[in-house]
């Protein structure tokens, strides 16, 4: 039996999780999708966006708990707590087209910027499988702290930031040799991170403090810690990088920090027991799941309001966001790399994101 992570998510050796039956391929148009782990179904719920339904639903492996999008949009990776997987959907059609082995119980997962790697945390391997995507082959096993829970990339694809939750530190992985070559003390029981778009900073929730690290990259040190809602877990930044989402679990909120004075701006109620949260690419929208309520809650980010609740599968956990590209673009493992300098673009002063995005059912920009 595993250590008990956060109330109400434990899997037990011998429990009989729940079946899905399959169902046929079902491709979705070109567009922007959030992708949900339903941690109780052994599915994901794939939302679209544009509005706010679900529109397919793709059963996966046992407990489903993270899910991490390839930068071109065609594959999203799916971590499989229970039977130590990672599902492989191809986000045309919604199909598991690989089932890769990794660690024991891996939980966390993040794409380098190129989409040529994967990065897995197991939680009770202390390590983090690294997952050539275009072979679909775990090509490292990377020892880091006590009971890694999340993991990001840096912008420019150089290193992997891990949160260990039982060492209350943060991993650094330099990723072109997949050696730790930092460890970050920050708070008590460090649970989620998310990287500035400059990759300036990393920001880490502290599960059991109540607070959130703001890592200074560039010297790998504890600048800032910020007060947030009870038992904060996930945590997302702007595509601006003026902005970092909290989800508080205990407290069904969800912290805004605006990120260049490292304070709390705003505080939305969601549903119950908020987990993850992922901002959309224009950064318009912020989603987040309610995992006692079955939903995902999708807040206005220029508003802070809750503006729509989506009903999902059973205790969703997992999100994140992708653009589906018109049939053709995109192959996996080949999107080019981030060439940002690392260091370059001052924290919370990056520009909006204006690019757009294929519209559904059209295969030219919007």
């Amino acid at each position: 039996m595993l250590r008990a992570l956060v109330a109400g998510l434990v899997v037990v050796a011998g429990l009989a999780l729940p079946m899905v039956a399959p169902q046929p391929a079902q491709a979705v148009p070109p567009g922007t999708y959030a992708y949900v782990t339903n941690f109780n179904a052994n599915t994901v719920s794939v939302i679209n966006t544009a509005t706010n339904t679900v529109a397919v639903t793709v059963p996966v492996g046992a407990a489903p708990w993270e899910v991490a999008v390839s930068p071109n949009g065609t594959r999203a990776y799916v971590t499989n707590r229970a039977d130590g997987t990672v599902s492989v959907i191809n986000t045309a059609t919604d199909t598991v087209v690989a089932t890769v082995p990794v660690g024991l119980e891996p939980l966390g997962v993040a794409v380098s910027p190129d989409g040529t790697r994967a990065y897995v945390t197991n939680f009770s391997a202390d390590t983090v499988s690294v997952i050539k995507t275009n072979t679909n082959t775990v090509v490292a096993t990377v020892p880091v702290g006590d009971a890694p829970i999340g993991v990001a990339v840096s912008p420019n694809g150089t290193r992997a930031y891990v949160t260990n939750s039982d060492a209350d530190t943060v991993s650094v992985i330099k990723t072109a040799t997949n050696t730790v070559v930092a460890t970050v003390p920050v708070g008590a029981f460090p649970f989620g991170v998310a990287v500035s778009p400059n990759g300036t900073r990393a920001y880490v929730t502290n599960f059991n403090a109540d607070t959130v690290s703001v890592i200074k990259t560039a010297t790998n040190t504890v600048v800032a810690t910020v007060p947030v809602g009870d038992a904060p877990q996930g945590v997302a930044v702007s595509p601006n990088g003026t902005r970092a989402y909290v989800t508080n679990a205990d407290a069904d909120t969800v912290s805004v920090i605006k990120t260049n004075t490292n304070t709390v701006v705003a505080t939305i109620p969601v549903g119950d027991a908020p987990r993850e949260v992922a901002v959309s690419p224009n950064g318009t929208r912020a989603y987040v799941t309610n995992a006692n309520a079955d939903t995902v809650s999708v807040i206005n980010t220029v508003t802070n309001t809750v503006v729509a609740t989506i009903p999902v599968g059973d205790l969703p956990f997992g999100v994140a966001i992708g653009v589906v590209p018109c049939p053709g673009h995109g192959k996996p493992g080949h999107g080019k790399p981030d060439h940002g300098k690392p260091g370059h673009g001052k924290s919370g002063h990056d520009r909006p994101t204006t690019a757009t995005v294929p519209a559904p059912g059209n295969c030219t920009p919007a």
